[in-house]
Parts: structure tokens; sequence; C-alpha cells
């Protein structure tokens, strides 16, 4: 199942309990929330403040990237504001396993992140503890860059490996998506896509979100009748 996860990253902060609004109208089934530290990453971003407020605003899941160093620090707190999911990025760490029992523990879905400079073989020995998966497209800590080709070879490896070892794994792609470039991105093996300027284009996000979905619905319409 393909899944939407727009980053409120590139919203309007004025109107972020409006566009809740329109996501829940849209059946949009996640929200992408990037914590950044100016350390990990050169910007800030969110913290644990605005994850307890959409918590409380929507029961959309929380799908909570950290882009910081040192994660383990920060899972329980953010485990404990409202996120559904937890992405950590590989290179931020030195001890994955432990990063991934401590979501497990809060009983949350862990993801674990790997930049455009990471080979996707180096997170094969991770993928049969966690529920995600999560491929950077871009440098991490701007929107509104281009997709790094690459990109589609190692969402390829990935999709591969996960399917020879019968892991229930989720793909996600975050960065650089646009309507002319989503459906190589599934035919690479994603199934949850990241979207900032696709979906806050012009600030239209029903009409931005409604030509995703006619995409993701065409793709999987042609997926099914493929193995007919």
């Amino acid at each position: 199942m393909i899944k939407l996860s727009p980053s409120i990253l590139a919203s309007n902060m004025l109107h972020l309990e409006n566009e809740l609004k329109i996501f829940t109208k849209m059946n949009v089934p996640y929200i992408h929330i990037d914590i950044m530290d100016g350390l990990f990453v050169p910007n800030f971003s969110f913290g644990t403040a605005a994850v307890q407020s959409l918590r409380k605003a929507t029961d959309l899941v929380l799908d909570v990237h950290l882009m910081v160093y040192d994660p383990i620090k920060n899972i329980k707190i953010f485990c404990e504001s409202g996120a559904d999911i937890i992405s950590f990025h590989f290179e931020a760490t030195n001890n994955p396993n432990k990063a991934i029992d401590y979501i497990k523990r809060y009983g949350k879905k862990a993801c674990i992140t790997i930049n455009p400079s990471t080979m996707e073989e180096a997170v094969f020995p991770y993928l049969d503890r966690v529920d995600q998966v999560l491929v950077m497209g871009v440098i991490p800590g701007f929107g509104g860059q281009g997709l790094i080709p690459s990109t589609l070879k190692k969402l390829s490896n990935l999709r591969n490996y996960i399917d020879k070892n019968n892991y229930n794994v989720d793909i996600e792609i975050d960065g650089g998506i646009l309507p002319e470039n989503v459906r190589s991105v599934l035919d690479a093996g994603a199934n949850v896509i990241v979207g900032g300027s696709s979906i806050y284009k012009g600030y239209r996000l029903e009409e931005n979100i409604k030509v995703l979905y006619d995409i993701f619905r065409e793709y999987e319409k042609d997926e099914s009748g493929s193995h007919l």
C-alpha cells in the first residue's frame, strides 16, 4: 500500500490547523515531522512542543524524523510527546540496535534512515528489526532540492533485499519528490512518499494531493494488472 506523508517543514505555520483538516479530509495517513538540531544538519526546525501540539490536534500517524546527533538521548522524550514512528539516522549513532531497542521499548515503530552518501548495504543487518527504512533523496537539512538520481538504485536494492528475506518493512523516500518523478521511486520500491514542495506548491494542498493520489491509483492499477 502506498502511503503519503506530507512534510510540515514546508507548511505555513499560521495555517497548520487548517492543513491538518485538509489532510484528514483527503485521507492522508501520515504527517512527516523533521526534527533538526543545527548540528547533524545545518538547520533548526521543530521540537517536542510541536509534536505534543500535533498529537492533541490529530489522530494521523506522526512520522517523526530525528535529524540529530546521538538520537538515543532524544527517543524517550519524542515517544512520550506522541510520535508514532521514530526515524533515526544510521550516521548519527554508533549503536543502531540500541536505538531500535529504545523505540520498541516505548511501543513505537522504528525506522532507520540513510543519507545519500551512505550505501544501502549498511542497514541490511538491521532490516529484520525495523518497521521502516527511510532513504534520503537529497542532502538532509533543506527543502526544495532535486532528487539525487542514485537514490533509485538504493531503493531498488533495498526492495530486493527486503522481499528476498520476506521482511515486513516499508520503504520511505524523502526529498525531491514531484509528480514528474514519483512513479520512478514507486517503480524502484518505495511505498511511503514524503512530500514537501510537491504538496505545498502554490498552497493548493487539495489539488496537489489529488494529483499524487491519481498517480498512486494508476500505479497500483498497473501493478495489479501486471500480475494477472
